[in-house]
């Protein structure tokens, strides 16, 4: 479960980095950035909802902080 979660925060810097890059490069002429920021939302609610899940089904616990 922990190296799927790094898996998809890897992947949420990388839409975020490329919407930077996208960004700087075409100067708002496209949606490319549009498009990569909507990525990078779409993982973040997946991946919470997941960890949301997965607790619900006792894969992962609290640490109790």
């Amino acid at each position: 479960m922990g190296i799927f979660v790094a898996i998809v925060f890897i992947g949420i810097f990388a839409s975020l980095g490329s919407a930077l890059f996208y960004l700087m490069r075409d100067k708002g002429g496209s949606d490319k950035t549009v498009n990569a920021l909507t990525v990078r939302i779409g993982l973040s609610v997946a991946l919470f909802l997941l960890l949301l899940f997965a607790h619900w089904m006792g894969w992962v616990r609290t640490t109790g902080f």
